[in-house]
């Protein structure tokens, strides 16, 4: 007597593999506000040896006194065109620096900030240098020879 061995195939449904690759996607919507880009240029703006502050713009001056706080974007303003953003800077600089490397130095690490933190494409930086300051503890000498 002969027996037949059946042979018992295995078959996974195709429904289980789609609905295991529609559960891998994800959905990859961001959104960054551009009060988040202001704050990482502002901070990234405000290390740079040289740089004394940033400061207010007209429009920026007018909201602060109504009440409107945003300390760490002062001094900052954003242009966003779809993933291209603009950044324009409103710094003091410190006395006797050489402005031109000061410039570059911020761009540089403001660019090199906002890139690596949100993953935007930075068109341009824009240095306004709005004045000078000096430090308090610098004697002035007066010749008063004649």
């Amino acid at each position: 007597m002969s027996e037949k061995k059946l042979k018992e195939e295995v078959i996974v449904p195709e429904e289980k593999n789609e609905a295991v690759e529609a559960n891998v996607e994800i959905a990859t919507n961001l959104n960054i506000s551009e009060d988040v880009i202001g704050i990482i240029a502002g901070l990234a703006a405000s290390e740079v040896e040289g740089i004394a502050g940033m400061t207010l713009g007209f429009v920026d001056g007018i909201n602060q006194i109504l009440g409107s706080s945003k300390k760490y974007s002062k001094g900052v303003k954003i242009s966003l065109e779809g993933k291209k953003v603009t950044i324009d800077l409103y710094v003091n600089v410190k006395y006797g620096v050489r402005i031109p490397d000061i410039a570059w130095a911020a761009q540089n690490s403001v660019k090199n900030a906002v890139e690596s933190m949100t993953g935007l494409e930075v068109a341009s930086v824009n240095i306004n240098v709005q004045g000078i300051t000096f430090d308090k503890d610098e004697k002035v000498i007066v010749d008063t020879e004649e």
